[in-house]
């Protein structure tokens, strides 16, 4: 009776062992998926913060990279504004400025240009509007690669030229996909010159090849992120932002509209002001004593004054802030 005992003591004893080491091995075998996991987790983390990090490096050398490294700022010929980081097109005496912040390599930007290109020209061809633009590098910034640099530097080259607003048009005409760093090329910026009669010369093929004004759309990019404009193309009819009201933007016909009022409310001062300065003279035809006279000059112009000041108006965005957003 106690040997049948004591083997079943044994037995009991057996599996109790074995089931100690299975729970044991099981035990380790959850550790070693849990380590397996920890360490592949670790291993993608590490990936994904080196991408960050190229990332980061990637478009920090889109917005600054090649243009600090271009040496002195050179302006192109005629460029105006603050830093003259502006091309203007258009005449100066015009009454209503638009200020255009693009990138050649923005679809947005593009956008606006389709829409918007016959209705400016036609304003300008009128003298009732100038475009300030100012060119930026967004895209290379996003995306990598140098097409938005170099284009602008190609566009700068074609201002010296005189021929900056037929190049202009034909690089967003003729602009690649956004993917596609095709501007980033200077054959392929060269071969656009030849649609724009006179620009192809060895003057203009020297200064995109040097890069000679990539300082320059460096600074005016610089200028961009310092304005804290909401994308590309930002589009200013008198310092209003076309854009703005979403509900109502600003379109090619209120565009005309805006610029057409703004001209009719100016040479409408400008004609009340002249009959305010004949008042005088017509005061001393009248008989009025020459002491009366001067008395007269400040209330024609004050009527004068009140007058003119009901004539004004504007607003909008979609690119830097434009219809699009790039």
């Amino acid at each position: 009776m106690s040997e049948k005992n004591d083997g079943a003591n044994r037995d009991a004893t057996k599996r109790s062992a074995r089931e100690r080491l299975l729970v044991e091995r099981e035990r380790q075998k959850a550790r070693d998926k849990r380590r397996r996991t920890l360490v592949v987790t670790a291993a993608v983390v590490g990936v994904l913060g080196l991408a960050a990090v190229v990332g980061l490096i990637a478009a920090n050398t889109g917005k600054d990279g090649d243009a600090g490294k271009a040496g002195p700022v050179v302006a192109p010929s005629g460029a105006t504004g603050k830093d003259a980081l502006a091309i203007r097109t258009g005449k100066d005496e015009a009454k209503s400025t638009l200020t255009v912040w693009e990138d050649f390599r923005c679809p947005a930007c593009k956008s606006f240009e389709d829409n918007y290109r016959a209705t400016i020209h036609e304003l300008e061809a009128k003298g009732l509007l100038k475009v300030d633009y100012h060119l930026v590098t967004l895209i290379d910034g996003n995306m990598g690669g140098s097409g938005s640099l170099k284009g602008a530097n190609a566009a700068a080259c074609a201002q010296d030229a005189g021929k900056f607003p037929a190049y202009h048009d034909v690089l967003f005409q003729n602009q690649p996909q956004e993917v596609d760093d095709a501007y980033g090329k200077n054959a392929k910026l060269l071969e656009l010159a030849g649609k724009v009669d006179g620009l192809d010369t060895p003057e203009f093929r020297k200064c995109v090849e040097d890069g000679t004004h990539n300082s320059w759309v460096g600074k005016s990019h610089e200028a961009f992120a310092a304005g804290k404009f909401r994308g590309t193309p930002s589009v200013l009819l008198d310092g209003k932002d076309i854009f703005a009201d979403q509900a109502h933007p600003v379109t090619p016909q209120k565009l005309k509209e805006q610029v057409e009022a703004a001209a009719q409310g100016a040479s409408g001062a400008d004609a009340r002001k002249g009959a305010g300065k004949a008042s005088p003279s017509a005061g001393t035809a009248s008989g009025a004593t020459p002491g009366a006279t001067p008395g007269a000059t400040p209330h024609a112009k004050a009527s004068s004054a009140a007058s003119s000041v009901g004539g004004s108006r504007t607003p909008a965005k979609g690119g830097p802030d434009s219809s699009p957003e790039g």
